[in-house]
C-alpha cells in the first residue's frame, strides 16, 4: 500500500514523499516535486512487487540473465559443489552448461529486474512441450533437472554477488515427478539375457552386462572405465567420472572379477579404455557403443520394456531382496541421500520384518 506525504521547505517549495509497504517485502520510498510523479512511481512499484519484478539493487538493471549465466559457468561451475571437496567432473560441467545455455537462449536478453516468475514459467512450459529426437516429450524429471542449475545460479547472485535481492525461482513450481521406475530382471529373464549376451557378435557385451549387474555402475561409468582405475590387487574399481561428481569405489567379485582379469590380458596399447571402440585417427579412441549389440541381445532373449539403465535397478533390487539396507544400497549406487533408493524399500520388507522379529525375541519376549 502506498502513502504520499506532502512537505514544504523553508522557501515554500513542495515535495511529495511516497512510501510503498507490502507485507513480506522491504519498504520502498522516493521523493518527487510533483504529486503525479509520486503516484505514478507508487503504482509502478506496487505492480512490480506483486509480479515479482522488483529488485531494489541497481545491479539488477545493469546485468542481464545472460551475464548471470556466463559468470556462473565461468566462476562457479569449476568450483567443488557444496559439501564436496572435489570439483565437478567434466561430464557434469558439460551437462549443466548445456542446460543453462537453454535458459540463456530463451531469456538471456532480459535484464535481471525483468526476469519474472511468469517469464520463467512460460519458458518452463515451453521446455515441457519440447519433443526429443526419439519423438517423445521432455519428461517432468528432465525439466526439473534443467531448473535446478538455474535456481542455484540465481541463489549465488543473491548471496554472493548482490546482483538481486531475491530469486524469482522461489515462486516457480517444479513439475511433479512420477515415482521412480523399478524394472528389474526376474531369474528367468536374467538367465535368458546373459545367454543372449554370451552369443553376441560383440565379444565384450557379456562382460559389460555382467559388470553392470555385479557393481551397479551406470552405462557412462562403464563405457568410460579405464585400466588405471581397475585395482585387481584389492579387487575394486575407482570411478572418477560420476554423475554427482564424487569419486566412488565399487568392489569387484566373483565371475565379473575373473572375466575382467582375462579381458586385461588382451587390452589394446593405443588406449587405456577398458572397452574401446574402433580407432579413427587423428581422433582419439572413443568408448565402445554397445547399443546395437544390446538391442539385439534383448530381442533374442525376448525381453520387453527393459533398458540398459535397468541393469542398475536390477542390482539395487537384488541387494534389497538379499537384506541390504537402504543406506547400503545408496552407498553401492553412489546416491548422496536415501530418497533415490526408497523405491526399493518394498523389496526388503521381509528383511525388515526379520530384524524387528529378532529385536522382539531378544528384548521383549515374555519371561
Amino acid at each position: 500500500m502506498a502513502t504520499i506525504t506532502e512537505r514544504t521547505d523553508g522557501t515554500g517549495a513542495r515535495t511529495y514523499r511516497v512510501e510503498v509497504r507490502l507485507k513480506g517485502h522491504p519498504r520502498q520510498s522516493a521523493t518527487f516535486t510533483r504529486k503525479t510523479d509520486a503516484k505514478k512511481w507508487a503504482q509502478q512499484n506496487e505492480a512490480a512487487i506483486r509480479e515479482g519484478r522488483h529488485f531494489k539493487t541497481i545491479k539488477s538493471r545493469r546485468h542481464t540473465l545472460a551475464d548471470l549465466i556466463d559468470r556462473y559457468i565461468r566462476d562457479v561451475l569449476p568450483r567443488p559443489p557444496r559439501k564436496s571437496k572435489r570439483p565437478r567432473s567434466s561430464r557434469s560441467i558439460s551437462i549443466i552448461t548445456s542446460q543453462l545455455q537453454w535458459w540463456r537462449d530463451e531469456l538471456g536478453a532480459y535484464i535481471l529486474a525483468d526476469v519474472t516468475p511468469a517469464k520463467i514459467v512460460e519458458a518452463r512450459d515451453k521446455l515441457s512441450r519440447t519433443v526429443k529426437r526419439d519423438g517423445t516429450p521432455m519428461s517432468p524429471s528432465t525439466v526439473v533437472r534443467y531448473m535446478a542449475p538455474l535456481s542455484h545460479a540465481f541463489g549465488v547472485a543473491v548471496r554472493e554477488w548482490g546482483w538481486i535481492d531475491d530469486s524469482p525461482m522461489r515462486k516457480v513450481e517444479r513439475p511433479a515427478e512420477p515415482d521412480g521406475r523399478v524394472r528389474f530382471l526376474s531369474d528367468d529373464e536374467r538367465e535368458s539375457l546373459l545367454g543372449a549376451c554370451r552369443g553376441s557378435r560383440n565379444p565384450w557385451l557379456y562382460l559389460a552386462v555382467l559388470l553392470a549387474l555385479s557393481t551397479g555402475m551406470r552405462k557412462s561409468e562403464l563405457t568410460g572405465l579405464r585400466w588405471p582405475d581397475v585395482d585387481f590387487k584389492n579387487a575394486r574399481i575407482t570411478l572418477r567420472e560420476t554423475k554427482n561428481g564424487e569419486i566412488r569405489v565399487v568392489p569387484l567379485t566373483g565371475q565379473a572379477l575373473a572375466l575382467l582379469k582375462d579381458h586385461a590380458k588382451i587390452k589394446r596399447l593405443d588406449t587405456d579404455l577398458v572397452f574401446p571402440g574402433q580407432a579413427r585417427p587423428p581422433k582419439p579412441v572413443q568408448p565402445m557403443d554397445f547399443r546395437a549389440a544390446w538391442d539385439a541381445a534383448l530381442k533374442r532373449a525376448e525381453i520387453q520394456d527393459f533398458h540398459f539403465h535397468d541393469l542398475r535397478h536390477t542390482t539395487a533390487s537384488y541387494l534389497a531382496m538379499n537384506g541390504a539396507s537402504l543406506a547400503e544400497i545408496a552407498e553401492v549406487l553412489g546416491h548422496k541421500t536415501l530418497a533415490m533408493v526408497k523405491r526399493y524399500a518394498h523389496l526388503s520388507e521381509a528383511h525388515t520384518a526379520s530384524v524387528v522379529e529378532r529385536m522382539n525375541a531378544r528384548y521383549l519376549a515374555e519371561d
